[in-house]
């Protein structure tokens, strides 16, 4: 039974074996990524044949099996059947690595789906490092001096981030004498550990660890230089996977252990504070970037903050109340379409004019008008305008706030929203309005296409109809295993 809940994931560790064997064998290294994409499909067929089934936890109740973590696989494989699609034109930079290139994206998406079921403090860091690892390796794929110098940065400042939450854990594990979620905090409960101040730090630790896989300030520093440096795929996946992975076993640890009312108001507060510092940073320092996956950097710091909006509600709430929860889910799924569509464009755009400078994408409406006009929806989306993803999510995690008291935080972040208009709104006029170097158009694979369209589609659809998506999230939110 433990084996059967798990084929989602064992699915992705036997194609990401496929690719890596049939690479010695075959000569037309397009077939990688198609096997990569059937694997992909096969691995969500599986989630969703498990949706809405009532599963007990696995392996001696480290891992859960319920709609949460279904729902956040569903968005991995999603995010990775996306990034393949559009790998297609930047692929032919790393030749004699092609296989292990697709391979990593797997193992990367296996780890990210591991992190979101994982109900125990040993599974949870084991998930995270398979991704981190992963992570780590794809970013420097280019093995130019840029790629490489932002692979050391991220394993370096990585590493330490893992010792910094490795410790906390133990702190945690140390006063509870626990690893299992929900152990701990029967164990807190018990013995009225809430205003224990070693636990107290040993949660602060774990927020700072888990603060660097969010890139939430002041663990943002790796940031900038690593999306500048990695390939843009990956740039695209780690903004989105990795950030939603970190949100998603957030989510679970602090919800089902440090849930007690008088320690979530602690941690509440700890978001609500770092979501303000992330929200006004993040935006202000994407403002003068000339580079735009550096400013695209920047940004994914601002919506880090937007996102901890919800965890603060989580953490004000009570138990029972969804809203906080289902908002944050909400949030990611229109993020990640937004983000993932934003950066299939720069690849569209970047690729063949070989830059990723801002002032480089002048003239686009003329040269390639379908990738700038899904651009400009994708940076409308991330201020948050209608009738795009990004403003229906805004308005339901704000509304969250609002209801919880937290009416300083929303104005906070609308006025952070307004700020963050001017920058992407700088490239969308640059695209449309700017005179091009050239008259040439900007061809792009009929598999990028194909991503851009579907992302854009996303993004329209929960802009306009988004019911079903709130739906979704908030049947995720109210499937936590404790």
């Amino acid at each position: 039974m433990n084996l059967l809940l798990l084929m989602p994931e064992l699915v992705l560790v036997a194609f990401a074996i496929a690719v890596v064997l049939l690479d010695l064998a075959v000569s037309n290294k397009r077939s990688l990524g198609v096997i990569s994409l059937v694997g992909i499909v096969i691995s969500g067929g599986v989630s969703i044949a498990l949706w809405g089934g009532s599963y007990p936890a696995i392996f001696n109740n480290m891992m859960a099996v319920d709609n949460f973590a279904l729902f956040f696989k569903l968005l991995f494989l999603g995010v990775a059947f996306l990034i393949i699609l559009a790998s297609a034109d930047y692929v032919h930079r790393m030749e004699r690595f092609q296989g292990e290139y697709y391979a990593m994206v797997l193992l990367a998406t296996l780890g990210a789906m591991l992190m979101a079921a994982t109900a125990d403090l040993i599974s949870i860091y084991i998930a995270l490092e398979l991704t981190s690892i992963s992570l780590y390796a794809l970013v420097g794929f280019l093995k130019d001096p840029r790629s490489s110098e932002a692979s050391l940065k991220y394993l370096l400042l990585g590493a330490i981030s893992s010792a910094v939450l490795l410790y906390g854990m133990a702190l945690v594990f140390g006063f509870t004498g626990e690893t299992q979620l929900g152990a701990i905090a029967a164990s807190i409960q018990s013995a009225s550990l809430t205003s224990s101040p070693a636990l107290l730090l040993g949660v602060l630790l774990m927020v700072a660890g888990f603060g660097f896989k969010i890139a939430a300030v002041p663990f943002q520093m790796w940031v900038p230089d690593v999306y500048e440096g990695a390939p843009t795929p990956i740039t695209g996946y780690l903004s989105v996977a990795s950030k939603a992975a970190g949100f998603a076993v957030i989510m679970r640890v602090f919800f089902t252990a440090f849930g007690a009312p008088q320690l979530s108001l602690d941690w509440g507060l700890i978001f609500a504070v770092l979501a303000v510092i992330s929200m006004t940073i993040g935006n202000v320092a994407a403002i003068p970037q000339a580079n735009i996956k550096r400013m695209m950097g920047y940004s994914s710091v601002a919506q880090a903050g937007y996102l901890m909006i919800g965890l603060a509600v989580m953490g004000v709430s009570p138990v029972t109340e969804v809203l906080g929860r289902s908002g944050v889910i909400f949030f990611l799924a229109s993020y990640a379409l937004t983000n993932i569509g934003a950066f299939i464009a720069i690849i569209a755009i970047s690729n063949r004019v070989q830059s990723d400078l801002i002032a480089d994408f002048a003239g686009m409406g003329k040269r390639a008008p379908l990738v700038a006009l899904g651009l400009s929806l994708f940076l409308i989306s991330l201020i948050g305008m209608p009738p795009a993803a990004g403003f229906m999510a805004k308005v339901y995690i704000f509304n969250a706030a609002v209801q919880h008291g937290l009416i300083w935080l929303v104005v906070i972040a609308v006025v952070n929203s307004v700020i963050s208009a001017y920058y992407y709104l700088r490239v969308v006029r640059v695209m449309w309005f700017g005179e091009p170097v050239s008259g040439e158009r900007v061809p792009s694979t009929a598999s990028l296409r194909l991503a851009l369209t579907l992302s854009a589609l996303g993004v329209l659809f929960i802009g306009i109809a988004p019911g079903p998506v709130m739906r979704l999230a908030e049947i995720a939110a109210r499937m936590f295993a404790f």
